[in-house]
Order: structure tokens, then C-alpha cells, then sequence
């Protein structure tokens, strides 16, 4: 096996189980100093707290996936573990989450840009919805749609194109041209499918700086949460391919597994057509249980939520599949490796409903404070699930699940 290549940790049940219980305790403690309304901080307004979170997810994946650790070189990153290591990448996600919020949105685009992405030139600008509480509510509607649209393009090229097209380049510069890649291909896709929302969330409408959400019409609502949810049904693809079916079957498509544009272009295409598929046939369901949703209906019969609601079941989906490829070795682990793919998709849907049933239970309106019941406005189950997937990502990845013991093969 070369250096490159990633290491298998194998886990025992035991100590997997008491890490994955550790960082369950972990992420409440958490959810209570910064998020509970009841708690110390009370960031989770919703969309503060939201935006946060977000941003730190962010964080974490641009410097694991786009940066591949960059300044750092390879040899110190790959396959090291430790707390000191851990402690430090996980401090300097922190620092670039408080740097791309308050500094790079809120103070530059913000304030010279694009106003709508900072509360301070929304509450300058006057007029309704100026006011600061809802001034910042509508900013940070606006960084959470533009931070989901750039994750979900970092784990497609990650999967697709990989390396590609600068593999035989030093690792300062693929770092740099992927991120720049990554982020114009953001900018294009926030511009389509959510900026014509943001546009409308003020009075008047700013209808000569964005058009009217072009979606509405087919789509029953104007909210980009019909954009919020394709996209996140569409990651839990990419998520379940990449970490579960071990990259197939887009590594046919290169050599030796590295990536390349057709491979990249096809992954792209396949989790888009696999996200509207799975997208539909969860409104479909929902149509079942509600009824039919209709235009100016309300929680449950609102059309945006029920398109919200399908990128939040293919949120605790995907977090399901990093639990069980960080605490539980990603098992089952079978000498056919389609069998296996099926087996651990089932698996992480099952874990997937678990935490649907976690998340809407009595036991989580004491633990977490939040509001009984589904479809209340001042609940985003997304912020949740995005905590957990940070606080999971940065152990499997910063930490390498450290201190658990582990044997590499």
C-alpha cells in the first residue's frame, strides 16, 4: 500500500459504540451552551445559529477535501493522528469559520458588494425588514444557501474529478486552482437556483438585482428551499457513494481510480438524476401522509416545507453514513463489494430513521429544548444534524477517532 493511500482503521464493536456515545454526549453539550434557547448563548435564532454551523461544516471540508490539509504537506498529514494534531485543525476550522462569517460576508461582500449577505448594510439600507434581529436572519439565510452549494460541489469534485486536472502539479497549486474552481462553479449555481429567493425576502422585492425565483411556477413555492432540498438529496448520493460504495461506480470510469472529466462530468449528472428521483418519491410519500400541499398552506401543507423536509431526511441519512464509516468500520464488510454497498445503504437509510425518530421524539424536545411536533417555524432540524456532522467529521478526520485504539491494515 504507497503513503498516498488511505489506511483502514479496523474497530472493534465495543469501542466504536463508547466513541460514537461520547460524541453524542459531546454534541449536546455543545447544543447547550451555544444553541438551546435555553441554554447560555442562544445563537439559534434560527438562522444565526444556522449560518454558524454551516460555515464551520464548511470550514472542515474545505480544509480536508479542497485543501487535502494544505500548507501542510502530505507526509505530515496523511495517516498521522493525535490530539495535538487534532486540537490544532480543529482550532483553525474554528478561525476560518469566524473569518469567512464576520469577515469575508458580513464585511466585505456585505459591505461592498452584495448587501444582503450582512446585517449591518441590510439595517442601513432602511425600510422593512431592516430591523436587526430579521436584518440577520435574512443575511444568514443567505451565507447558509451559498456555504450548502459550495459543500455540495467540493464532495462532487472530490468524488468525480479528484486530482484532475492538476494531479501532476505541486500540492500548493491543485489546492489553490481547486478551490477557485470549486468556489466559481459555487457562484454560478447560488446565482440560479437561490439568489432569486434572497431577492425576494425584502420589500419591495429587488426585482432589477434578481429575478423572480424562475422555479415558482412548477415548483409551487418561491422558497429556495426547493433548491436547499434537490441539492441535499442529491449530496446524500455522493456522500453514500464516496463513503459506503468505496467510490464505485464512478471509478470505472478512471484509471487506477484517479479522476478525470468524464468520470467528474458523469458523477455530477448521475447524483443530480438520483436527487430529483429520491427527492420525488419522498413527496410522494409525504403527499400520502399530509395530503397534497398547497400554495399559502401552512407547516406541514406548505409545499416549501415538504422541500425542505426531504433535504432534512437526506441529511440524517448522511449522517447516519459517517457514523458508520467512522464508529462502526462501515459494516458490513463482505468479499463482494456490490452485496456490501446494498447492505451498508440500507444500514444508513435504518440509521437515517432512527435519528428521524430521535430528532421528532419527546426525548429530544428535553434534551435539545426544541419545539414539539414537525414543521414548527422556529425549528431547523438541518442545524443539528450539521453540529453532529461536524463534530463527527473533525474526529474521523482531524483526529483520526483518536483516542479510541485501532489496528491498521
Amino acid at each position: 500500500m504507497s503513503a498516498s493511500s488511505e489506511k483502514k482503521t479496523v474497530y472493534s464493536f465495543v469501542p466504536g459504540l463508547v466513541a460514537f456515545v461520547v460524541i453524542f454526549i459531546m454534541v449536546l453539550a455543545l447544543w447547550q451552551l451555544f444553541m438551546d434557547a435555553n441554554g447560555i448563548l442562544k445563537l439559534y435564532t434560527p438562522m444565526y445559529g444556522f449560518s454558524l454551523v454551516a460555515v464551520w461544516l464548511t470550514s472542515i471540508i474545505m480544509i480536508s477535501k479542497v485543501f487535502e490539509f494544505y500548507p501542510f504537506s502530505e507526509e505530515q498529514m496523511i495517516g498521522k493522528g493525535g490530539i495535538v494534531r487534532g486540537l490544532f485543525l480543529t482550532i483553525m476550522s474554528l478561525c476560518l469559520m469566524l473569518i469567512i462569517t464576520y469577515g469575508i460576508f458580513w464585511n466585505l461582500i456585505g459591505k461592498f458588494g452584495v448587501a444582503y449577505f450582512s446585517p449591518y448594510s441590510i439595517v442601513i439600507s432602511g425600510g422593512s425588514g431592516a430591523e436587526p434581529f430579521i436584518a440577520r436572519e435574512n443575511a444568514s439565510t443567505a451565507i447558509i444557501y451559498f456555504v450548502t452549494v459550495f459543500i455540495w460541489w467540493a464532495l462532487v469534485w472530490e468524488l468525480g474529478f479528484g486530482r484532475w486536472p492538476w494531479k501532476d502539479t505541486s500540492q500548493g497549486v491543485r489546492a489553490w486552482s481547486r478551490f477557485c474552481s470549486i468556489s466559481i462553479l459555487t457562484v454560478l449555481t447560488y446565482a440560479v437556483f437561490f439568489h432569486p429567493h434572497v431577492c425576494q425576502l425584502f420589500y419591495p422585492p429587488q426585482d432589477k438585482a434578481g429575478v423572480a425565483p424562475w422555479w415558482a411556477e412548477y415548483a409551487g413555492t418561491g422558497s429556495a428551499f426547493f433548491s436547499l432540498g434537490l441539492a441535499l438529496c442529491s449530496l446524500k448520493w455522493v456522500v453514500l457513494s464516496d463513503l459506503l460504495w468505496e467510490g464505485y461506480p464512478w471509478k470505472f470510469l478512471g484509471k487506477q481510480g484517479e479522476g478525470n472529466f468524464i468520470r467528474g462530468f458523469f458523477t455530477l449528472l448521475s447524483s443530480v438524476i438520483l436527487g430529483i428521483i429520491s427527492m420525488v418519491v419522498l413527496l410522494k410519500i409525504m403527499n400520502i401522509y399530509w395530503m397534497e400541499p398547497f400554495e399559502g398552506g401552512q407547516y406541514t401543507d406548505a409545499p416549501y416545507f415538504r422541500y425542505l423536509h426531504a433535504g432534512e431526511i437526506s441529511g440524517f441519512i448522511i449522517l447516519a453514513a459517517f457514523i458508520l464509516k467512522t464508529y462502526f468500520n462501515n459494516f458490513p464488510n463482505l468479499s463482494a463489494l456490490s452485496l456490501t454497498a446494498i447492505l451498508r445503504t440500507l444500514v444508513a437509510f435504518l440509521g437515517g430513521g432512527l435519528v428521524y425518530g430521535f430528532y421528532y421524539s419527546d426525548l429530544s424536545v428535553k434534551l435539545l429544548g426544541k419545539v414539539p411536533g414537525i414543521a414548527q417555524p422556529d425549528d431547523t432540524p438541518l442545524v443539528w444534524t450539521m453540529l453532529f456532522l461536524s463534530v463527527v467529521i473533525v474526529h474521523g478526520q482531524f483526529l483520526k477517532s483518536w483516542p479510541v485504539k485501532r489496528s491498521d491494515t
